[in-house]
C-alpha cells in the first residue's frame, strides 16, 4: 500500500508539474490534505540522491543531489550502473532499479558496481531518511505547481 501511494504521490507531482506548463491545477485535494501526504509518506523514507536515467540497454546515473547519499558515496553523473546488491542491471531499466531499492528498505545499504571510464569500481552507499528541510521542499513545491500556493504563504510545517 506504502510503495502504490509513493508511486501516487510522485505520479501526482509529475502531472502537476505538467500541467502547470498550461496553467491548469490538476491536484483536486486539499492543499492541507496533500502536505499531511506528503509528510506523511516522506517521513523516514530513505532517498539515494541520484536520479537514473534508463539507457538501451541498462541504466546510468543522471544527476546527484549535492550532499546526498550518492554524493557522499562519490557516485557521479556518467556512471553505468552495472549491477546493484548483486542483482545485473547491464540489460536493466528503471523499473527494475526501483525493485531492487525497494528491497533494499530495511537496511538501507546498497553495494553497487558501477563502469566509469571504462574501469569496473564498486560503491557503498548507506540511503539516509528525507530530512525536514527536504520535505519542507517537496510540499513548498507541490503547493506551488499544484495549487497555486506561493512558498511564503503556504501552510506551516506540522509537527
Amino acid at each position: 500500500m506504502t510503495v502504490r501511494l509513493s508511486h501516487f504521490l510522485v505520479a501526482t507531482l509529475l502531472l502537476v508539474t505538467a500541467a502547470n506548463a498550461d496553467d491548469r491545477k490538476l491536484c483536486t485535494s486539499s492543499p492541507r490534505e496533500c502536505e499531511q501526504a506528503i509528510r506523511q509518506l516522506s517521513s523516514g523514507r530513505r532517498y539515494l540522491g541520484a536520479q537514473i536515467e534508463e539507457l538501451n540497454p541498462g541504466i546510468a546515473v543522471k544527476a546527484v543531489i549535492d550532499d546526498g547519499p550518492a554524493w557522499r558515496s562519490d557516485l557521479k553523473p556518467g556512471d553505468r550502473i552495472m549491477a546493484v546488491n548483486g542483482h545485473s542491471t547491464v540489460e536493466g531499466n528503471i523499473k527494475d532499479f526501483k525493485q531492487i531499492l525497494y528491497t533494499a528498505k530495511q537496511t538501507g545499504v546498497l553495494w553497487i558496481i558501477i563502469k566509469r571510464s571504462g574501469v569496473l569500481r564498486k560503491v557503498d552507499v548507506q540511503l539516509a531518511p528525507y530530512s525536514k528541510a527536504q520535505i519542507d521542499k517537496m510540499v513548498a513545491q507541490h503547493l506551488l505547481l499544484g495549487h497555486g500556493i506561493p512558498t511564503s504563504t503556504a501552510t506551516a510545517p506540522q509537527q
